[in-house]
């Protein structure tokens, strides 16, 4: 399975690249919206602010959007978070920046009451299956490093506490646009876990052995 990695200029690609060719995909990593559109699956990274990384990425949300029909697409950090419709970060108060809008939801910052950004390691909390968090348990741990974050919904597959509880894995309603708000390439076996997932994933829908989610 050929994946590909969008480089918009954030995100830790070199990692990303590794833990991916780890869990076994050919990793190509592009900046060119044609390949993109050809592209068998999709990684969209992201590190920063959310406006930042919504106008670095803005030449490839066109061809996105038009992927999100028929393309498994993983969505790591604040690239998860560029796939809801909409970010108070960066915004005036009372208003806020636009998202991709392939998951229903804002994302917000998390509260005052607990030290922001939450960065280090925490627990997973499965919430629905999904094929993405297969042979992850309630406990496991990954690594977080995020100020904002999106609330539990029905679109949540796996949730995490910290100040609140929020999505630290989510999907679209048809399941192949996923994200996660941990980085898996920094979360150890989970993580692999995780990226061999979206790699099985990616090679089953191409084989049309993905039933649409509930």
């Amino acid at each position: 399975m050929n994946v590909t990695v969008i480089d918009y200029g954030v995100g830790n690609l070199r990692s990303l690249r590794r833990g991916l060719e780890r869990a076994g995909a050919d990793v190509t990593v592009s900046d060119d919206p044609g390949a993109i559109r050809d592209a068998e699956a999709l990684v969209l990274p992201g590190v920063g602010a959310f406006r930042e990384c919504v106008n670095n990425s803005e030449p490839f949300h066109d061809v996105l959007v038009e992927k999100a029909e028929d393309t498994p697409i993983l969505g790591v950090c604040v690239g998860l978070q560029l796939m809801y419709e909409e970010s108070t970060e960066g915004a005036p108060e009372g208003e806020t920046v636009e998202g991709l809008g392939l998951i229903p939801g804002r994302v917000e910052r998390l509260p005052d009451s607990v030290k922001v950004p939450h960065m280090g390691w925490n627990e997973l909390t499965p919430e629905r299956d999904h094929p993405i968090t297969d042979g992850i348990e309630a406990g496991d741990y990954a690594y977080f490093v995020h100020s904002y974050c999106a609330d539990v919904t029905d679109r949540t597959i796996a949730s995490c506490e910290y100040g609140r509880r929020f999505a630290a894995v989510a999907a679209n309603e048809a399941g192949n646009v996923i994200g996660t708000q941990f980085h898996p390439e920094k979360s150890g076996e989970t993580g692999l876990q995780i990226l061999s997932n979206f790699v099985d994933y990616a090679e089953a829908y191409h084989a049309g052995e993905v039933a649409a989610a509930e």
